[in-house]
């Protein structure tokens, strides 16, 4: 058994606190003309379509959405709304209280960090300001690569930026998008957070069949990390 060089973590529901879509998002669609009902189906319904960026940038993604829901904003409505959209994922965002006493743990300890994380544009735009961004060696999002996890292609990624190969990285993550399943497949050791808050986080395409290890928080990570220092000896460099 070897110590980690690196943790990567996910980011909605992990890093973050549980998401669910908050009343903001109610904006967006007023500026569209569409009903929020129809609006958020056909976001659910088109997650993975758009987190992988296949239809161009911010705007170009919701115009296309718009498609979908059968309305044809104006282009003055359609930028306005994509400022909306942007704000109000943001607000759904929130850091978890640990995310940063870990992250500077971890890096404190000489572990490389990062974010694997299936995302649509706002992540990308407004992670920058968040607090846990300088502690953060990596960031490797969907939108931007053009796949979604499970695809070995994103945590692949996060291992060549870091220069290390996937036995040296722990992923920890809720489970959504079956990433603990792809992230082991891609030859990561993988945990699961099961945070208490998580039962109402909205998540896609759900990791059911995976019986590995299960944090019940956060700054488990940092036990879990040092326990592998005792088992390997100590680390070396």
């Amino acid at each position: 058994m070897h110590s980690y060089q690196a943790v990567l973590f996910d980011f909605f529901g992990t890093l973050t606190r549980s998401v669910q879509r908050g009343t903001a998002h109610v904006g967006t669609a007023e500026l569209l003309g569409c009903p929020t009902d129809t609006l958020i189906e056909v976001l659910n319904r088109t997650y993975y379509e758009r987190a992988t960026g296949r239809f161009g940038n911010a705007e170009a993604t919701l115009r296309w959405v718009c498609a979908q829901a059968g309305v044809d904003p104006s282009d003055r409505a359609l930028r306005a709304a994509v400022a909306s959209r942007h704000r109000a994922v943001r607000a759904d965002t929130r850091l978890r209280d640990d995310a940063v006493p870990v992250l500077a743990a971890l890096r404190q300890r000489g572990l490389r960090t990062g974010v694997i994380s299936d995302c649509t544009h706002e992540l990308p735009a407004f992670l920058p300001q968040l607090a846990v961004a300088p502690l953060l060696d990596v960031r490797v999002f969907s939108v931007q690569v053009g796949r979604c996890k499970p695809d070995p292609a994103l945590y692949l990624a996060a291992c060549q930026r870091l220069g290390l190969a996937p036995a040296d990285c722990l992923y920890v993550g809720d489970g959504g998008s079956q990433e603990l399943t792809g992230a082991e497949r891609a030859g990561m050791t993988a945990v699961r957070l099961a945070a208490p808050d998580l039962g109402e986080h909205m998540v896609f395409n759900a990791d059911l069949d995976w019986r590995g290890r299960v944090l019940d928080g956060l700054a488990e990570v940092l036990d879990l990390v040092d326990a592998e220092v005792v088992a390997a000896g100590g680390r070396s460099g």
